[in-house]
């Protein structure tokens, strides 16, 4: 499937911001299952890409001086390869066992990781795991938005994607399975939209694997991947930091249009 996607956020503040630094992650990068044709990031000024310590591509943007707002436009055309399960990469998956503040798990969510997966630390095992999260975590999203724990967005039952891939990385990490937040695009045929969404990826037998909770699928023949990290402040694709001022409201849309993906051999 090739994806041509057109997104646009503007943030506005309640008073003119002093100055501002934004940490942007919205370019994707080639992997084995996806290829970038073309990408370009609009900006208020020109920025240098980097590669930050999990691989991503990094943009800092940083304004000085008061403005009052902010926007921001992404565009360009990647190719998905649906048929394929699992992304290999040479970099240890080993770091990805580390916990953090988001994704530790605690009580009933370190309780109900083993009683999902029993002995199992395979595929079969993770997916009973996903199946149960996405079973469990179906109220509404914590009302603390991004600031909700694991454990925390477990007990409330938050059914927001990021607050379920959180859940999942805290169990297959206490499992003693590496697991990454992935931040990225979801497509839903039928749909103009490419919504923003968060999954998580598990590594199995020397590869990658997909378990998006939210949607109950392990496949990602859908998704669009930004960036990898232990957690979604890791991830996100937008995180900033600003003297005075607050955010006072921030609206956005993104566009795609799809069409049937061109076979490997073809390329």
């Amino acid at each position: 499937m090739r994806l041509s996607i057109s997104q646009e956020t503007t943030y506005r503040f309640e008073d003119e911001v002093r100055s501002s630094i934004q940490y942007l992650r919205l370019t994707p990068h080639d992997t084995e299952r996806q290829h970038v044709l073309s990408w370009q990031l609009d900006l208020p000024r020109q920025v240098r890409p980097q590669l930050d310590p999990f691989g991503n591509v990094l943009h800092v943007l940083s304004l000085e001086g008061p403005h009052a707002c902010i926007t921001i436009r992404a565009r360009g055309q990647v190719d998905i390869n649906e048929a394929l399960e699992a992304e290999h990469e040479r970099p240890s998956p080993l770091p990805y066992l580390r916990t953090t503040t988001l994704t530790e798990a605690e009580g009933e969510l370190r309780d109900f990781a083993h009683a999902s997966c029993g002995s199992k630390r395979d595929r079969t095992g993770l997916l009973d795991l996903m199946e149960a999260l996405g079973t469990q975590m179906t109220g509404q999203p914590g009302a603390d938005g991004l600031g909700l724990s694991a454990t925390d967005a477990f007990a409330q039952r938050s059914s927001a994607c990021h607050d379920q891939a959180h859940a999942f990385l805290a169990c297959a990490r206490v499992l003693g399975v590496p697991a990454r937040y992935v931040s990225g695009y979801l497509y839903t045929p039928g749909s103009d939209r490419l919504a923003d969404h968060a999954w998580a990826e598990a590594w199995l037998d020397g590869a990658w694997y997909s378990f998006d909770i939210a949607q109950r699928l392990a496949r990602p023949e859908r998704h669009l991947k930004l960036a990898v990290g232990l957690d979604h402040l890791d991830a996100c694709p937008v995180r900033a930091m600003r003297r005075a001022g607050g955010i006072r409201a921030s609206n956005g849309h993104v566009e795609v249009t799809p069409s049937p993906s061109l076979k490997v051999a073809e390329q």
